[in-house]
């Protein structure tokens, strides 16, 4: 069973449904030809394969049977198809098949052929404002990598073998279409285009951690029937409801038979039909009506409903008369009989390519998928802002992981919570092939560690943290590490950062950071060298722990006496050596306060020192207040009492 794409039933005109007596079979050509009209791809399919096994080729054999392949999201197979029409008949090769051949290459990360299949179709008169959007300079993929949202997908557990789709918001849950167990029910249909049974709505809980749980049927009334049903939109209390479905009639009102209702050509389209909510469920299911009477959807699909933000506007995909390519976003008014009035294209991102499936956020951004606009591969994500009247602007692709070379559609988001969900046909962890709900997440990383002194490994309180993105720019607040010199930042996956790490008495250190692609933890300690911050000092040669004092005292402390004994050994040793004591203050108290009590400090420390057999005539101090700051922490500046007290210190300057 080939890979299901009923998303690509909407790309196109809605879930087409081919209806009728069977076609009486004069040639297998004509055969397959009158049943790719109908869009019975499958089946053409494999009768357009039988007739070149028998060695009839034609240009017109290449281009549909590579567009059996193509509107199934099977872009590898439909490469070898449209390359034969361009090798074997290149006169008849136009350009929308070009473009097609450019994008299947794209889908297979050909990016090179892609090119050049789009030089071809330049060549061949191909539309050069189409040119310039697919193909947005020679660097397009390292623009849309720039411009990539950090974001993770995960797979979701609700989803099935076949096709799941298209979720929406519903209050705190989510609805979204499925074939799910419906395969289990032998009565119900088939769909020609791609052999897949018709899809319905299901509703699920969404958890804390935005999986989705308890499936059920949204409804056991009048929303699900036998054929499709996928992309709801609801009103903000929850009571109206906007949806698709195939276009059927009622008939033999008094038996409640329903049929399948077709256009001129034999086909049935897809329509958008409004229900609304009572006490005991969904009930008043109808056809959406424009203002002249008539009925969406009748000779032309209308599909994927979605109302604006507040509920005057219903934006929807359709292929009506004035679509600009395959099938077209549009928007219309809801007047207060619910009927549409006159539909407006957005033309402003619609392509000759096809739009699909809208969305608009709780911010104004309408999300969309197409395959006209930059992109990496079949259907990609993009964005852009809607101005106060509905009008889009400037269209943004979302990049990786979201999009891909796959099909990549349906997104919708949650700006508060920064998550959302994205449908595509990309091979999932699960090994299914169908297209299958994605949760798009942030991806973080939790950076930690610890800061030690290099050569003894102890804990360095104290110390400074800062993140530096790849441009040397800081990222976040720098953060002063406390007893346990542990750090900690919320970082960006696949980045890369710079980890820098400051200290009085010490060398900074900055090490590189390189972030895996998932989300996690990750433990990097940072390590920094004793350094000496006096120049031609005691402190610096025998590597010394500053002396430091307690708040307005000048007595010396026990941990003091460990450094000062390593002066005195050193002085012992060198009778030449005369040095010259500083001492410091915080910025606490009056200057003339300072001054004085540094002096005191100078002189205390001295006099240990001659109280140890140190000759006076050796040594010389003075007090210096708070006039040398080693830090921030000026008057009235906030500051920690550690931060204070790097500048309760003496030092011991070498006097020549």
């Amino acid at each position: 069973m080939t890979r299901t794409s009923l998303k690509i039933l909407l790309f196109v005109s809605g879930f087409l449904l081919t209806v009728g007596p069977t076609i009486a079979q004069k040639t297998k050509e004509l055969k397959a030809n009158k049943e790719y009209s109908q869009y019975a791809y499958i089946d053409a399919q494999q009768v357009y394969l039988d007739v070149i096994e028998q060695g009839r080729e034609s240009a017109q054999i290449f281009q549909n049977l590579g567009d059996t392949y193509y509107f199934n999201s099977q872009y590898k197979e439909a490469v070898s198809w449209y390359e034969a029409l361009v090798e074997k008949f290149p006169e008849q090769a136009t350009p929308e098949y070009l473009f097609r051949l450019s994008q299947c290459y794209k889908s297979t990360q050909d990016y090179t052929k892609a090119q050049e299949a789009m030089d071809l179709y330049k060549a061949k008169g191909g539309d050069t404002t189409a040119i310039a959007r697919v193909y947005a300079g020679d660097d397009y993929l390292e623009q849309i990598a720039a411009n990539a949202r950090n974001s993770e997908l995960v797979g979701v557990t609700v989803n099935s073998a076949f096709s799941d789709f298209g979720p929406k918001y519903f209050g705190e849950r989510l609805v979204f279409s499925s074939v799910s167990d419906t395969i289990r029910d032998e009565k119900l249909a088939v769909h020609e285009w791609n052999n897949q049974p018709y899809s319905d709505l299901y509703i699920v809980d969404i958890d804390e951690n935005g999986d989705l749980s308890n499936m059920e049927r949204f409804d056991n009334g009048p929303i699900n029937t036998k054929f499709h049903e996928s992309t709801p939109t609801f009103s903000e209390d929850g009571k109206t409801m906007y949806f698709t479905r195939n276009n059927f009639l009622e008939v033999g009102n008094k038996t409640g038979k329903r049929a399948i209702g077709k256009d001129d050509q034999g086909t049935v389209r897809m329509k958008i039909y409004r229900a609304t909510k009572l006490a005991n469920g969904w009930s008043d299911v109808r056809e959406v009506k424009f203002e002249d009477g008539s009925l969406n959807g009748d000779n032309y699909s209308m599909a994927h409903p979605q109302l604006s933000l507040d509920g005057k506007l219903l934006y929807f995909v359709s292929d009506m008369d004035g679509t600009v390519g395959m099938s077209d976003i549009w928007y219309a008014p809801i007047n207060e009989d619910a009927t549409l009035g006159d539909p407006v294209n957005l033309k402003s991102i619609n392509t000759e390519a096809r739009e699909s499936f809208p969305f608009i956020s709780s911010d104004n951004t309408l999300y969309f998928s197409s395959d006209g606009q930059t992109g990496l591969g079949g259907f990609d994500v993009f964005s852009t802002e809607l101005d106060d009247a509905g009008m889009a602007s400037e269209v943004s692709n979302l990049g990786e992981p979201t999009n891909s070379e796959k099909d990549d559609f349906g997104y919708i988001y949650n700006p508060e919570t920064k998550t959302g969900y994205v449908a595509s046909n990309r091979s999932g962890d699960q090994g299914f092939v169908s297209d299958n709900i994605y949760r798009v997440q942030p991806c973080l990383v939790k950076l930690t560690g610890e800061v030690t002194d290099l050569e003894t490994g102890a804990l360095l309180p104290g110390a400074k943290v800062e993140l530096l993105d790849d441009q040397g720019n800081p990222y976040g607040e720098p953060i002063v590490v406390g007893d346990d010199a542990a750090y900690s930042f919320d970082i960006d996956c696949s980045q890369s950062y710079r980890l820098r790490a400051t200290k009085l008495d010490y060398n900074p250190n900055e090490i590189a950071i390189v972030v895996p692609e998932t989300s996690g933890d990750l433990y990097q300690p940072i390590q920094l060298e004793r350094a000496c911050p006096y120049e031609n000092t005691l402190n610096c040669i025998l590597e010394l722990q500053t002396i430091y004092f307690d708040l307005d005292r000048f007595n010396i402390r026990p941990d003091a006496e460990i450094e000062l004994a390593k002066v005195l050994a050193a002085m012992k040793r060198y009778p030449e050596l005369v040095i010259h004591i500083e001492s410091h203050t915080d910025s606490r108290a009056t200057d003339q306060y300072n001054m004085v009590l540094s002096d005191r400090r100078a002189q205390s420390t001295m006099q240990w020192l001659i109280d140890n057999g140190i000759e006076a005539s050796r040594l010389s101090a003075k007090g210096y207040g708070e006039t040398q700051l080693v830090n921030e922490c000026a008057n009235d500046v906030p500051c920690s009492e550690e931060e204070h007290q790097l500048n309760r210190r003496s030092i011991f300057i070498i006097v020549d």
